[in-house]
């Protein structure tokens, strides 16, 4: 018997979002050795961090956040205390910060709204764009994803996401990697965006 959500059009998973202590030795891992590319990179605005998305297939990605100030890996502290816009989402090295599931682009302030008649608290929709601040008022050109948060009855945060469609280039992958000790590896910056290298013959 097929299964199917008859409530929303969840399309898989849009990105899984965790904590990373080393962005440098991330990039390192995941694109260098287990070849996924890196297609997004952010620096967080007023100095909170870095966001990189890796290419896991299917048009679904896994990113890392890191934060200069996060606690060491802490089996338990796995998800942030609030929901993005409403205080710190700063969570342990090695953490699940956020789930955020894929859906329409064109459902998704729908989908905002069936949310809240449920009766879910959620964030104030972040659309998410290039500038200082990292997010736009309304929908401009520049906005790559839009996203709602909110909690699970375990305090999971989860993530409403929308891809607008925008296709990621070469200059998506502007920021050098931060280190450990909070320092830029600028020796990785030019080489950030290169292919993957093609598979022995």
């Amino acid at each position: 018997m097929e299964r199917k959500n008859t409530e929303f059009d969840i399309r898989g998973v849009n990105h899984l979002a965790l904590v990373c202590k080393d962005m440098a030795k991330t990039v390192g891992f995941y694109r260098d050795i287990l070849g996924m590319p890196l297609i997004k990179t952010i620096s967080l605005p007023r100095g909170m961090g870095q966001h990189f998305f890796f290419d896991i297939g299917n048009g679904d990605s896994l990113a890392f956040f890191w934060f200069p100030n996060a606690p060491p890996a802490d089996p338990g502290r796995s998800a942030p205390s609030f929901l993005p816009t409403q205080g710190s989402i700063v969570s342990a090295h090695g953490s699940m910060n956020h789930i955020a599931f894929n859906v329409p682009a064109d459902k998704f302030d729908d989908y905002v709204a069936r949310l809240q008649a449920k009766g879910v608290a959620v964030s104030r929709v972040l659309n998410h764009d290039n500038s200082p601040t990292g997010a736009a008022e309304e929908v401009t050109d520049d906005v790559f994803v839009r996203s709602v948060y909110f909690f699970d009855p375990d305090g999971v945060c989860l993530e409403f996401a929308s891809w607008v469609g925008k296709e990621f280039g070469p200059q998506d992958v502007a920021h050098a990697p931060m280190t450990a000790e909070g320092v830029p590896d600028e020796s990785l910056l030019a080489a950030v965006a290169r292919p993957t290298l093609e598979p022995a013959h």
